[in-house]
């Protein structure tokens, strides 16, 4: 599969954020309690914007979080997998108003949350979902902004910024 040769999308090659998060996918302030409700929330809004059963989502991050944490540390979780039924990659984004434990292999709280799906045969594309997220969370002034904004469309110009190189 060349880079090259596909006009249907001339950024092919480099996945940005901004294809997979839309402001509707951003929850500025999610007001929850614990790790299965920040799921449940999620999966609740992903059901919303991918029409798919928030069920089905729900019961396939509860068995992804089976296998490990999908708490990184520093704060930050991306709860990911890949539900039956889904046609494209699906990236949400949520602030907790409280920071929550989500057994984090640093033990902190979490307060940034991705929710990134992908379809059962994303392959490759669910991968460079996932680096462009990681990418994004390597930059402290980032993180440093997510956790300061409060709004929906400042939360959103942080996320989809152009990736900085490293």
């Amino acid at each position: 599969m060349g880079r090259a040769g596909s006009t249907s999308q001339g950024n092919e090659k480099k996945m940005d954020l901004g294809d997979l998060i839309k402001p509707e996918g951003i929850i500025a302030s999610l007001k929850a309690k614990s790790k299965k409700q920040v799921l449940h929330d999620l999966s609740h809004k992903a059901g919303e914007l991918t029409g798919l059963d928030e069920r089905v989502i729900f019961e396939t991050l509860l068995q992804r979080e089976r296998l490990g944490s999908t708490g990184l540390g520093r704060g930050i979780a991306i709860p990911h997998g890949k539900p039956a039924g889904l046609t494209r990659i699906t990236c949400l984004f949520a602030r907790l108003e409280t920071p929550i434990d989500f057994d984090a292999t640093d033990g902190e709280p979490v307060e940034l949350v991705f929710l990134l799906l992908a379809p059962e045969d994303a392959g490759a594309d669910h991968l460079k979902a996932l680096a462009r997220i990681s990418r994004l969370l390597r930059d402290p002034l980032a993180i440093e902004k997510l956790k300061g904004s409060r709004e929906r469309t400042a939360l959103h110009a942080v996320l989809t910024e152009p990736a900085t190189p490293q």
